[in-house]
């Protein structure tokens, strides 16, 4: 952390007091409802807060036009403010930055962000939609989703700078590296990048373990206002700065296969927040395939375009590396519930609040956390400090 760094100063702070998740894997004794009831309950009780100090909900995922209000409805909160903002996997990143505008602006003071996912018990992944607007050009011809779009994008990137199958591995390989050292992972044997080129392939250039995980889960994060620092039992990790952004709804109309919105959001946070890459201690990035890492630090700005394969190579971003990233495992080797944003903000609250036992981070204050959603089509940016 550069000694030297200056933070922006909000006008009325926030930061997340509180995060948890519900049973992750595979939960047929849970419904979409009762993961986030289970795991808002324990997200409050960390903090040292009850329902009855929220008065801001944030969710996404299922129950059709009402979210939040059916959630509302579940815990038993009214809440004063509410947001069911949708853009997939980045969803959570989004609605962090919108509590932290509402506090700044004196809105609320409690906001509860949750999340559940029955997929891997429903089998409900990748199930077929109809097919709207420009997807009518993509789903008719057969292109699998989401796989098939992200294999376009480590197609074009293959081509247009040589990245080979070796380095789109090298992701998954530091992915499990740090999900050995997370008793809470699912998948802890060694892997190696030999062990992903022999995996079944998917679709080229994607094989089965440049692919998330198909799982069950849930989580919540508590943010609240610093008039309530006082009050709450863990050490407050602030908010710092925020970005979001969306390019396109289907892969056919990003306007680059090699460039995602993270070119966007990510300056945004880093200016909000008054830091630079060079001073991040730990990055949590979405995970969804081994190419949206690499998409995404081109993007953000930690490479140049085409040397993200070089840049993870040789253990770099695996325990002991120099870049610290995805340190529980990911979304490759840990969790993958369909949209797992909110899981990269639990492990970076963790990092910086230095509870990660062998896989901390050591000296970590500030964290970079970065959501994609759809196909490569939205993204959050979120940078998170250690309150001081």
């Amino acid at each position: 952390m550069s000694a030297g760094r200056a933070r922006r100063t909000r006008r009325r702070r926030a930061a997340i007091v509180g995060v948890a998740e519900s049973d992750i894997g595979r939960t047929p004794h849970l419904t979409v409802l009762s993961q986030q009831a289970l795991a808002a309950r324990d997200a409050l009780a960390e903090a040292g807060l009850d329902r009855a100090d929220v008065d801001a909900l944030f969710t996404a995922g299922a129950w059709g036009w009402a979210p939040t209000m059916t959630l509302a409805e579940y815990l038993g909160i009214q809440p004063r403010h509410t947001d069911s903002t949708n853009i997939g996997g980045s969803s959570f990143e989004a609605h962090v930055g919108h509590a932290a505008a509402a506090i700044e602006a004196g809105l609320i003071d409690v906001a509860l962000i949750t999340y559940g996912s029955t997929q891997r018990t429903q089998r409900s992944r990748g199930r077929p939609r109809p097919a709207d607007l420009t997807a009518q050009f993509e789903a008719p011809f057969g292109l699998p989703q989401p796989v098939g779009a992200y294999a376009l994008a480590a197609m074009r990137h293959m081509h247009e700078y040589g990245t080979t199958p070796e380095q789109l591995a090298e992701v998954a390989v530091a992915a499990r590296e740090w999900a050995r050292l997370d008793p809470r992972a699912p998948y802890r044997d060694p892997l190696t990048v030999a062990d992903v080129l022999d995996s079944p392939m998917i679709c080229e250039p994607l094989r089965k373990l440049d692919c998330c995980l198909v799982t069950d889960g849930g989580g919540a994060v508590v943010v609240a206002a610093e008039d309530r620092f006082a009050d709450v039992a863990t050490v407050p990790v602030e908010v710092l700065g925020h970005g979001e952004t969306h390019t396109h709804a289907t892969i056919s109309n990003m306007p680059d296969l090699t460039v995602t919105g993270a070119a966007r959001s990510g300056p945004a946070a880093l200016a909000m927040a008054g830091v630079g890459l060079d001073d991040i201690d730990v990055s949590e990035i979405y995970d969804s395939f081994t190419i949206t890492v690499l998409l995404t630090l081109e993007s953000l700005g930690f490479c140049k375009p085409g040397e993200s394969g070089d840049f993870v190579s040789g253990g770099r971003t695996a325990p002991g590396g120099a870049f610290p990233m995805n340190t529980n495992g990911g979304g490759l080797s840990y969790t993958h519930p369909g949209m797992y944003g909110i899981f990269l903000l639990i492990e970076a609250a963790r990092q910086l609040r230095g509870e990660c036992g062998d896989r901390q981070v050591p000296g970590a204050e500030l964290a970079l956390v970065h959501g994609t959603g759809g196909v490569l089509s939205s993204t959050s940016t979120v940078i998170l400090g250690r309150h001081r």
